[in-house]
């Protein structure tokens, strides 16, 4: 039988005083209860209750057994009450983590969500690997290429595309790529986790899909290293438009071939599961998708 509805049987026939009495209030037989009191017994090897027509009474074991198993319910009533408080009122460590590139758009919102829920503290971890969420102990991660792990939940909070750049001063003394066929020729930053590897994917206006493979002198898992080597005109780079678009106001890099542009991707709140979603994990997710709403128009 189960071990914790025998303790709480056997915990309501001490406090009623006997039998029938916690029969009437558990809504059970008195036979169902005194099963679950045998079933103790049976388990433990010892006599707990001293039974007679009129009344029952606690042997000494009776007496211990009763006060550590009541400690114990009650404790798991507290954790009950403690869990059921979580799902309502956000509290507790935020476990985060993020790819490095988008730090800077999470941060106001992180700073918004800590001012909004003060029972909440943050532990946040930036990089370019892909972390174990359950094995790692994170609640979400922030990530701006698909997830390997296709069990996990992904919410988009928006789309963007790649753009393909270089300096003014890579232009003066290289010819410009017109197609991605023209790519070949060129040095070719490349980004470890690119979906693609080293085969670089664009799209048309009209939709058409096209793709080369590239090559280069550089390849790592370092979005600024990338965009250092190619704002310094060592090399052509397919870049997030999000790392970039200060660098292209500003004239320190160029675009390329606008006739194709890079294959829609999206970021991502990732996370293990929709079922029972921690509160603080859905409040801040939603509050992600609503402030990430405003980059959507520059970032495609």
């Amino acid at each position: 039988m189960d071990r914790l509805t025998s303790l709480s049987v056997f915990g309501k026939v001490v406090e009623c005083g006997g039998f029938s009495a916690a029969a009437r209030r558990l809504n059970l037989s008195v036979t169902m209860v005194a099963t679950h009191v045998q079933s103790l017994e049976e388990r433990l090897g010892v006599r707990l209750l001293n039974r007679t027509t009129r009344k029952v009474s606690l042997t000494e074991t009776g007496k211990f057994y009763y006060a550590r198993s009541a400690q114990v319910l009650a404790d798991l009533d507290e954790a009950d009450r403690e869990a059921a408080a979580l799902t309502t009122t956000p509290r507790g460590v935020l476990k985060v983590y993020s790819t490095t590139a988008v730090v800077r758009f999470l941060l106001p919102v992180i700073d918004e969500f800590l001012a909004m829920y003060p029972s909440i503290s943050l532990d946040m971890n930036t990089g370019e690997r892909m972390v174990d969420l359950i094995e790692d102990g994170y609640d979400m991660s922030i990530r701006t290429i698909p997830s390997p792990d296709s069990s996990l939940v992904a919410r988009k909070l928006t789309p963007w595309r790649h753009v393909l750049v270089c300096s003014p001063s890579y232009l003066e003394a290289h010819t410009a790529p017109k197609t991605p066929a023209d790519l070949i020729s060129h040095n070719c930053l490349q980004y470890s986790y690119y979906p693609y590897n080293d085969e670089w994917h664009f799209e048309t206006e009209n939709g058409e899909r096209t793709q080369v493979k590239v090559r280069g002198t550089v390849l790592s898992n370092s979005a600024e290293t990338l965009r250092f080597l190619a704002v310094n005109g060592r090399a052509v780079w397919l870049a997030p438009s999000f790392i970039v678009a200060e660098d292209l106001a500003e004239g320190r890099l160029v675009t390329l071939m606008p006739e194709y542009r890079g294959v829609e991707f999206a970021i991502n709140a990732i996370y293990p599961n929709r079922t029972h979603l921690p509160t603080k994990v859905r409040l801040f997710v939603d509050l992600l998708v609503e402030r990430f709403a405003e980059h959507r128009k520059w970032m495609t």
